[in-house]
């Protein structure tokens, strides 16, 4: 699963330098607090957050996009 992000999002980002050829690395904040650090977020999409299978959320319940440029090896999660 991935989410697809909505032109808000994309502006704000596309303003910010990328962590990677083609990807940016975020935490992403939620409306009720909860914090997901390590989202991976590739042609307008967060495609995956680190350690987990899939995305624990929506992109209506984003608060925040907090670029971070954190690496990982990301084949090994």
């Amino acid at each position: 699963m991935m989410i697809k992000l909505s032109k808000k999002w994309l502006d704000e980002l596309s303003l910010k330098p990328e962590t990677g050829m083609g990807y940016q690395v975020v935490t992403v904040v939620l409306k009720d607090g909860k914090k997901f650090d390590h989202a991976v977020v590739t042609e307008g999409c967060i495609t995956q957050v680190r350690g987990l299978k899939n995305i624990p959320f929506t992109e209506e319940q984003i608060d925040k996009l907090i670029l971070t440029h954190e690496k990982w090896d990301f084949s090994i999660g």
